[in-house]
């Protein structure tokens, strides 16, 4: 029997309560111009009818694994990553959406790094509600189209006191990547995604694409939303972290102007929520 080629990008959705939105997510990626690619779902012991929901696609590009007992967001990301077998890897969270041709131009940018330069491809994203509403977009501020310096990149994150990167959905990176950079690590939760990007950005550059690829949902159920009192204390352990970490060359003015903005941030943030889901 001929052994199945590798498909060139995994995307992998870990999901919990999945089951108001994890329908469009799947459909989203489904209707990816680009089409070689291995979708893997990742029930984390959900007490509703995520997996039904799941299993009612028949797409052979899906495949559908559930945790005998529940891992946390850690756990279940960790086992996405150690179950993909694409080039490339995107984790897409089950609230979010990716434009149709989301894969097809990222992909691309990583297709033509042949020195393996770049690190990660990010891009802008949409917010949008609970019913598909857009709200706003957000992208990097003042990047256009193009490679931007890691160290830049860092740095420009400290300051603002945020992850200006994006969410999982908004990121790919090379899966080889993660064999030296190593598991996500939620010791400090609301920065899941940014602590490994900032890894991974020690290993290269990044590619930014100011088009809006992805939709990031802000709903009651998100974990976003669920973690968001919490969000300025984490970032500031954060900055302490990277701080910490001679590899990342932080300064005092980072560290202070970050602390500041991770408050300010928190507070709009707070705000914008209960503007939006009340």
């Amino acid at each position: 029997m001929l052994k199945t080629a590798a498909p060139t990008v995994s995307v992998c959705i870990p999901t919990y309560r999945g089951a108001t939105h994890i329908g469009a997510a799947i459909e989203s990626v489904l209707a990816q111009s680009y089409t070689d690619f291995e979708l893997i779902v990742i029930d984390d012991n959900s007490p509703d009818d995520t997996a039904a929901i799941v299993q009612g696609y028949l797409d052979p590009r899906i495949r559908f694994l559930q945790n005998p007992g529940n891992l946390g967001p850690q756990g279940n990301w960790n086992r996405c990553l150690n179950e993909a077998c694409g080039k490339y890897f995107k984790l897409l969270p089950q609230d979010d959406l990716l434009a149709p041709d989301c894969l097809a131009k990222q992909v691309a940018i990583l297709d033509q790094d042949d020195a393996q330069r770049i690190a990660l491809v990010y891009c802008a994203r949409t917010i949008v509600d609970a019913q598909d509403r857009p709200l706003m977009v957000r992208g990097y501020s003042g990047g256009h189209t193009g490679i931007v310096n890691a160290q830049n990149l860092i740095r420009h994150c400290l300051r603002r006191g945020t992850n200006l990167i994006g969410e999982p959905g908004s990121v790919l990176f090379r899966r080889q990547l993660a064999n030296s950079v190593g598991l996500f690590d939620a010791s400090i939760p609301y920065v899941l995604d940014l602590d490994y990007w900032f890894r991974l950005l020690l290993k290269g550059d990044s590619y930014y694409l100011p088009e809006a690829l992805t939709s990031f949902r802000v709903s009651r159920g998100s974990w976003s939303v669920a973690i968001g009192s919490k969000q300025s204390i984490d970032y500031r352990r954060f900055i302490g972290k990277i701080a910490s970490d001679p590899d990342f060359s932080v300064r005092r003015i980072d560290i202070l102007m970050g602390s500041i903005m991770a408050e300010l941030n928190n507070y709009m943030r707070l705000v914008f929520y209960r503007f939006i889901l009340n």
